[in-house]
């Protein structure tokens, strides 16, 4: 079970929520935040107090006061009219995300929304109703606001869901579970609409997946380095204190310890003196993309137990503040900077790739043909690996770096982190299949220098990886072995060594 109290939520209490569907719950001592500040805004309507939001219209109509009665109607106009996403929805894990990441920020108490809203969100995570929420829509600013409107539709018994692996109307889901639809009242549609959650949400996604497919790629590396025979002393710690990187000292570290015992690596002065630098270099160009991970970790967890609506509440509703937390500019920086460090890892994998099937850049059988010539090999497999590299570069251009004003001009600004953190999620999936293709490629080089003489390490790995994708002894729809070992990077891949192997020295 994974306690929410609106300050203490981490990435991996987000993991054990997301892949291992752990329960939800709030903490008593939030509760109490929740209603202290609830009945701040209910003390705002009865005095008929103009405070943006609550007696008040949004955006541009910020300056339109509201009657007392008709404030239930405005929030539910409010999630009504903007409930305009388009395209395909986010993938169900991110739904579920944002319903977490949503309710941890109203735990704060700063939002005054009732204690059943909150309880609501709590609910449908922990029965797996997860709404249906387009992808494309958000500005970044303001929140996400259309995909979180989605969000908020089946709380009201609207819209639709994935329950149960289907996609169904959200009433039925609820029915079935003895749920019942909220009505929004004063400031909730508002609170529960402002906020970064959908850029974040994808953004924790993308960074879990990230992490793991930076390790991944490592130890699939120390393959290629036994396939084509590379100089262990590149790796050697001097070289890497020298610079002083922890995160590049680190990554040497690792590729020392999965190549320890190889019989396949050489040394200076063996074969050659230097290899190229995309063998060379993994401790720098890796350890830099562990860098950016580290960056982006700590920016999601600020974000994650952030409270990012408008207006915030203190004091006891004493001071009313409307601020600009709703901004994504954090999130949307974070997302472009790991787009791009992700697709290094596929550009540099990618040269690998072509060192190990280029007969000019080895000593090893054309293309790892069997029978060179007559079959191909893996030859078209680096050409699937430069497109994927190709689209990648296109995918991290900045999000960040555009801004279409809206509202009349009111909000004049925007993050656009919301493309941000979707492109830097197709950067991942597709990383991860350049690092596939050169695990197949790796593993072919590998064996036909001698498995035997493999590295424990790497051997455990091959194997595992062999039972998805056997020896190229012939030509075969190659698409079906790159999709096989991309299934097995996200759902099995797991290096057996020390446990080091996993950690980043801080």
């Amino acid at each position: 079970m994974v306690v929410l109290t609106g300050h203490s939520l981490t990435l991996d209490g987000m993991k054990r929520l997301l892949f291992e569907r752990e329960k939800v719950s709030a903490s008593s001592e939030s509760w109490k935040k929740v209603e202290e500040s609830r009945k701040a805004v209910e003390q705002i309507v009865q005095e008929n107090r103009v405070v943006y939001g609550i007696t008040t219209g949004f955006g541009k109509f910020s300056d339109v006061l509201i009657d007392p009665e008709n404030v239930e109607e405005l929030q539910l106009n409010l999630i009504h009219s903007h409930a305009c996403g388009v395209g395909e929805p986010f993938p169900e894990l991110a739904s579920r995300a944002m319903l977490v990441l949503r309710a941890n920020a109203l735990l704060k108490g700063y939002s005054g929304v009732r204690k059943v809203v909150i309880e609501r969100l709590l609910e449908f995570v922990n029965k797996e109703i997860h709404p249906i929420v387009p992808q494309q829509g958000s500005l970044g600013a303001s929140g996400d606001l259309a995909p979180l409107s989605h969000l908020v539709l089946p709380l009201l018994g609207e819209g639709e869901v994935f329950y149960k692996g289907k996609r169904v109307e959200a009433l039925d889901a609820m029915s079935q579970e003895g749920i019942f639809p909220i009505t929004l009242t004063a400031k909730e549609g508002l609170a529960l609409i402002n906020g970064t959650q959908a850029m974040t949400a994808m953004g924790v996604i993308a960074y879990l997946e990230a992490e793991k497919l930076a390790f991944q790629s490592e130890a699939i590396a120390a393959i290629t380095m036994e396939g084509l025979k590379g100089i262990i002393d590149a790796f050697d710690e001097d070289v890497h204190i020298a610079r002083g990187y922890p995160e590049q000292i680190a990554v040497a570290k690792r590729m020392r310890e999965f190549l320890e015992g190889s019989k396949l690596i050489t040394k200076q002065g063996d074969i050659r003196v230097q290899d190229a630098y995309s063998l060379r270099c993994i401790p720098q160009v890796h350890g830099a993309t562990w860098q950016t991970l580290n960056y982006v970790k700590e920016k999601l967890e600020i974000e994650i137990n952030a409270a990012t609506d408008n207006p915030l509440i203190f004091d006891g509703g004493k001071k009313v503040i409307s601020g600009g937390n709703f901004h994504g500019q954090p999130i949307a920086f974070a997302m472009d900077f790991l787009g791009i460090a992700i697709a290094e890892l596929a550009n540099i994998s990618e040269r690998r790739i072509e060192r190990l099937v280029n007969p000019q850049l080895n000593d090893l059988p054309p293309f790892l043909s069997a029978e060179p010539g007559l079959q191909s090999g893996a030859m078209i497999m680096q050409y699937c690996a430069a497109s994927l590299v190709s689209e990648n570069k296109t995918l991290a251009h900045p999000a960040s770096v555009d801004s279409i004003p809206s509202s009349a001009n009111q909000e004049d600004h925007v993050s656009m982190g919301t493309i941000g953190s979707r492109h830097a999620y197709q950067i991942i999936q597709n990383t991860r299949r350049v690092i596939a293709i050169e695990f197949i490629c790796a593993s072919q080089a590998a064996e036909i220098r001698g498995k035997e003489k493999m590295a424990p390490a790497t051997r455990d790995i091959f194997e595992q990886g062999r039972k998805r994708v056997p020896f190229i002894d012939k030509d075969r729809v190659f698409s079906k072995d790159i999709e096989e070992a991309t299934t097995w990077l996200k759902t099995e891949f797991s290096p057996t060594k020390k446990k080091v192997i996993f950690e980043v020295e801080k």
